[in-house]
């Protein structure tokens, strides 16, 4: 399954390849489902990466939202808020994390750091003309996730990120296994839940 650190090094190592130093190379996704204690996993993740806190549903957010904005500041985490600019400020997060179906027509540039989230070369055009500074592409392979999307496969997901400039994520079913079959393929990084909770 790969240690964090393994994971870790290995998301940067796409990050040098892809020459996109300014967006985390690696991602952790908070579900309301399958990381119950986001906070207890936020605390164990390597400096510099993104945590991505999808709150929806969460009847305690704002509180939720305010204890991991603390830990990502001591430990250099890069927090953005999904879909809701307004806790991002209240939380003074890194920025904000857009899900495909609720990308705004426009981009805020009050909001720090942007990503998107796509799940097709449209999804991935879409971003790019909202001017997202990282696009996250789901899902690559087979994954536990509720979504009921078919994979997008190595091979098409490949074509996307290298037919765009904008930095691409890869998400879904990335595991230590899987993750070493993103390199040289144009990823700019990667995320994960399972993965990250379980290494």
């Amino acid at each position: 399954m790969g240690s964090l650190h393994q994971l870790a090094g290995l998301a940067r190592r796409l990050n040098r390849e892809a020459g996109a130093p300014d967006v985390p190379a690696l991602f952790f996704f908070t579900d309301p489902e399958r990381t119950p204690d986001p906070l207890g996993a936020a605390k164990r993740l390597p400096r510099g990466t993104a945590v991505v806190y999808r709150h929806f549903g969460a009847g305690d957010r704002a509180r939720t939202a305010r204890l991991l904005a603390d830990i990502c500041r001591t430990r250099g985490l890069v927090l953005l808020i999904a879909a809701d600019p307004a806790l991002a400020q209240r939380v003074s997060a890194a920025g904000v994390h857009w899900p495909e179906r609720r990308l705004p027509p426009q981009r805020n540039h009050g909001e720090g750091i942007v990503t998107a989230a796509a799940h097709s070369a449209d999804g991935v055009a879409r971003a790019c003309a909202f001017g997202a500074d990282a696009c996250i592409l789901a899902p690559i392979f087979s994954t536990r996730s509720s979504s009921g999307r078919a994979p997008l496969g190595l091979f098409r997901a490949s074509r996307i990120a290298r037919a765009w400039p904008i930095p691409i994520i890869a998400l879904g079913g990335v595991n230590g296994r899987t993750a070493r079959r993103l390199v040289g393929r144009g990823f700019a990084g990667f995320a994960a839940v399972d993965a990250l909770v379980r290494a």
